[in-house]
């Protein structure tokens, strides 16, 4: 075994004589290509514990750290790379982390010059080294260098800093402008930095001034509006440096956390709870980045940390469903999403995600009746073109066809130009052999707004084949084909189609291809027509 494993070993571990310490290591690759991160970490841990210097096993050992969120082993691990000279740009901020915690404030201010020299934060460093004077004195309110290349990306964070700030330092005629000049310049409610300014300005005495800036409908405001409603007096202390740190970071984890950058996110994120451990904001922003990047177990762990009273605890249980519903634990995704709709104060998007969950499940009756729920919990006129879309996929794949129509009706009527909107009705009423010119020319529109779409192909391709036109159906349902050659649908249609126009040949070959993947009475009615040819009993539905 010690062979193997000093085989997969980076180089300088294979030096390692220690058997188990080897065994650690293949243990943790395993577990890190399982998502399994406790037993990553552990193994990590044990191996770098057996060599220290190892850089390429201390960058394995930091990014799981950071997962996992063991603070301890992400900052052993950054040391060896940084003493190696390879330690990631990220790693300033959680050697900034760390010194913020000390209190270390020389460290903290050197590592601000670091985030300036190595370019990649720099645009934080004044923020960090703003937080760092409001603990050590003389206090300097941050400021965007207009002449830095990084200027206008400080600027994005310095009005809610200003005010933190400055009711940090209960200066209410400093902060106030500043939290208005906040507020204005994002389109989210932005809830978290909300629930900061009103619990410092309740306790300075602006409590109308805090009531107001939780008036919004969000879930999470309305629980901290309840909630300050119900106290008298409220102790909420300004933020220390590492909180107000923390928060620059989880907000930015929030601006780069899609695509390319949600790993860079889900460091963000580890490293905002790191700065604030007692925070359910960001214990709730770190279960959404490790669900998000497939963390399904890790992300429930978090999110169930969250106290009850909390007014982030319905975020918590929706990370929660999410990641038990991602992890295949569909029945306990199902039941907490069930008791969160039983409540009163239960929102359209809670409805909303029961519905989802229960339409996955294949349980379209009660999925309408939530899908119905989700729209009467929204102001009148508001309901979005997607909720009738999904009400009418219900509807529709429960046997309801009538009242599905109705509501594929209304979301068309909102969305005239959104091709799945256009492709749904359309393709549900060739389906019936119903309305064959009408939904002709939506799949034709459907087609013209996402021309490279294999679907919406299909559809229009076996629109003209119901409509008896199978030489204008052969070309689209091709198209199609070579968009989704693994589509059992696509290729049932378009082996009709060539059928019908002759190439007999090439439609054996088409239903075949289907049939490699067909299931049930699909996969009985394919096989019949490879062996015995099209019939009109054995077309497609």
């Amino acid at each position: 075994m010690a062979a193997t494993a000093a085989a997969v070993l980076p180089t300088g571990a294979a030096a390692v004589v220690d058997a188990p310490a080897l065994d650690a290591y293949v243990r943790a690759r395993l577990a890190d290509g399982d998502r399994s991160l406790p037993v990553a970490v552990s193994g990590y841990a044990q191996a770098l514990s057996a060599d220290p210097d190892n850089a390429v096993l201390a960058l394995r050992s930091y990014r799981q750290a950071i997962a996992a969120g063991d603070m301890p082993l992400a900052l052993k691990a950054a040391r060896v790379m940084d003493q190696a000279g390879v330690l990631p740009r990220d790693g300033a901020l959680l050697f900034a982390v760390d010194a913020l915690d000390r209190k270390d404030w020389a460290e903290a201010r050197r590592m601000a010059d670091r985030m300036k020299a190595e370019e990649s934060f720099a645009f934080l460093a004044p923020l960090l080294s703003s937080w760092v004077s409001l603990a050590e004195g003389p206090y300097l309110a941050p400021a965007a260098d207009v002449k830095s290349q990084f200027g206008l990306l400080t600027g994005r964070y310095i009005d809610e800093h200003v005010a933190l700030q400055a009711l940090a330092r209960e200066d209410l005629a400093g902060a106030k402008p500043a939290i208005m000049r906040a507020l204005s310049v994002r389109t989210s409610t932005l809830a978290g930095l909300r629930i900061a300014i009103a619990g410092r300005l309740a306790a300075l005495g602006e409590r109308d001034d805090a009531l107001a800036l939780l008036n919004l409908d969000d879930p999470v405001l309305n629980s901290a509006k309840a909630e300050l409603l119900r106290k008298r007096r409220i102790k909420s202390p300004a933020l220390t440096p590492k909180q107000g740190f923390g928060r620059v970071l989880a907000q930015l984890a929030i601006d780069v956390g899609d695509g390319d950058s949600r790993p860079l996110a889900l460091t963000l994120a580890r490293f905002a709870s790191f700065a604030d451990p007692a925070s359910s904001e960001m214990r709730v922003a770190i279960a959404r980045q490790l669900a998000l990047a497939g963390y399904s177990k890790a992300a429930v762990i978090e999110a169930a940390k969250v106290d009850r009273t909390s007014p982030w605890a319905s975020s918590a249980d929706d990370v929660q469903i999410v990641a038990l519903a991602q992890s295949g634990q569909s029945d306990a995704a199902l039941a907490m999403a069930r008791e969160a709709v039983e409540q009163p104060d239960a929102s359209a998007a809670q409805h909303l995600r029961f519905a989802n969950l229960l339409s996955e499940a294949k349980q379209f009756g009660p999925a309408v009746e939530s899908y119905r729920a989700a729209q009467t919990r929204l102001p009148q006129g508001s309901v979005p073109w997607s909720l009738y879309l999904l009400e009418g996929s219900a509807l529709e794949r429960s046997g309801r066809w009538g009242e599905a129509e109705v509501a594929l009706n209304k979301a068309a009527a909102l969305a005239p130009e959104e091709p799945v909107v256009l492709n749904y009705l359309g393709y549900a009423q060739i389906e019936r052999r119903q309305n064959v010119a009408d939904a002709l020319a939506l799949l034709r529109k459907a087609q013209a707004l996402r021309p490279e779409d294999a679907s919406i192909a299909d559809s229009l391709g076996w629109a003209h084949f119901v409509a008896g036109d199978p030489r204008n159906a052969v070309p689209m349902l091709e198209k199609a084909a070579a968009g989704a050659p693994a589509d059992v649908t696509i290729n049932e249609h378009l082996g009709d189609a060539l059928w019908a126009v002759g190439r007999r040949y090439e439609a054996r070959y088409a239903w075949t291809a289907a049939r490699a993947f067909a299931e049930g009475d699909a996969a009985i009615r394919i096989g019949s027509k490879v062996s015995g040819g099209f019939r009109p009993e054995f077309a497609a539905p």
